[in-house]
C-alpha cells in the first residue's frame, strides 16, 4: 500500500506536501544543491514536529475517551482554542478562609480534635465514674464508702476495682496525650504553611504564565509580519525563496509558542483553583 503524503502546515492555514514544497523550490528556479538541502532541512524538522504533535493529540484523546468511560477514539472538535473566551481574572482580596475547604487542612484539623479529646480521656481516667449525690441531695453510698477498701483501691459496683496510684501510669498517658496534641499543632500550622505557599506559587505562576502568552502573542505578530515582509521582498527580486521558508518556519515555531503559553496560563488556573480548595466563590 503506497504511502500517503505527510501533510505540513503552512500560513493561512493551507496543507502542503514535503513533495509539494520541493516543485516549489523548482518553480522558483532554487537550483543550488545547498540552497535545496536548507530547504528541505526547514521543510523536514516541521513535518517532523507536526507528527509528533499528531502523536501526543491522539494519545491524548484516547485518555480522554477512557475516562469518559469509552473506547479509545478521537475527541468530537469545538471552538479552536483561541476562539475560546479567555479565562477569567483571579479576584483581588480573596479571604484566606477559603482554604478551609482543603482536604488536608481538614484533616490535620480533625486529628487535632481528635487528639485534645485524648487528653480529656487520659484525664478522666483519675476519675471514678460514681455518683457523688444521693436521694434529698445527700452524699451518696457511693460515695461514703469510697476509700474503705484497702488503700490505694476504690470499689465501684458489682466487684469492679479501680486503683487510685497505679505507679504513674495514668500520668504518663496524661503526659503522652498533651506530647500527641502539641504535635498534632505543629502538624495543623504546617499543614497551613504549605496551603499558603501553595497559594502564593499558584498565583505567581498564573500571573507569570499570563505575561508570558502575551509576549507570545507579539512575537508571534512579529513572526508574522517578518513573514510578510519577506513575501514583499522575493517577490521584489531583493532575496530568494530561502527566506520565506525561513520565514515561514520561525511563523510556525513562533504560532506553537503561542498554544503551548495559552495551555501553560489554563493549567496555572487549575493550580491557583486546587490550592484554594476549590476557587474563589464561598
Amino acid at each position: 500500500m503506497a504511502q500517503e503524503p505527510l501533510t505540513i502546515w503552512t500560513i493561512g492555514h493551507s496543507t502542503r506536501t514535503i513533495e509539494d514544497f520541493l516543485e516549489l523550490l523548482k518553480a522558483h528556479q532554487i537550483e543550488s544543491l545547498v540552497d535545496v538541502r536548507q530547504a528541505e532541512q526547514l521543510v523536514f524538522n516541521a513535518a517532523a514536529t507536526i507528527s509528533d504533535l499528531e502523536r501526543l493529540i491522539a494519545q491524548q484523546e484516547n485518555f480522554i475517551s477512557v475516562l469518559l468511560g469509552r473506547n479509545p477514539s478521537d475527541v468530537p472538535r469545538g471552538a479552536s482554542l483561541e476562539q475560546q473566551v479567555h479565562v477569567p481574572d483571579v479576584p483581588v482580596g480573596l479571604p484566606s478562609a477559603l482554604l478551609e475547604r482543603r482536604p488536608d487542612i481538614r484533616q490535620a484539623e480533625q486529628l487535632l480534635i481528635a487528639a485534645n479529646a485524648n487528653i480529656g480521656v487520659a484525664k478522666a481516667a483519675y476519675f471514678p465514674q460514681i455518683s457523688l449525690t444521693g436521694i434529698g441531695g445527700v452524699q451518696s453510698a457511693a460515695l461514703s464508702t469510697l476509700f474503705t477498701s484497702p488503700a490505694g483501691l476504690w470499689s465501684v459496683g458489682a466487684g469492679l476495682t479501680q486503683p487510685i496510684f497505679n505507679a504513674g501510669r495514668t500520668r504518663s498517658r496524661v503526659a503522652l496525650s498533651k506530647a500527641q496534641q502539641e504535635e498534632a499543632v505543629l502538624a495543623y500550622q504546617q499543614t497551613i504553611q504549605q496551603s499558603l505557599r501553595e497559594v502564593s506559587d499558584a498565583l505567581i505562576g498564573y500571573r507569570k504564565g499570563r505575561e508570558f502568552r502575551e509576549q507570545q502573542v507579539l512575537l508571534n505578530r512579529a513572526a508574522a509580519d517578518a513573514r510578510r515582509l519577506a513575501e514583499i521582498r522575493y517577490r521584489g527580486g531583493a532575496t530568494s525563496y530561502l527566506e520565506v521558508l525561513d520565514s515561514d518556519t520561525r511563523m510556525f515555531s513562533a504560532e506553537l509558542g503561542v498554544t503551548q503559553a495559552e495551555l501553560s496560563e489554563l493549567l496555572s488556573l487549575v493550580q491557583v483553583y486546587r490550592a484554594l480548595g476549590g476557587g474563589w466563590q464561598p
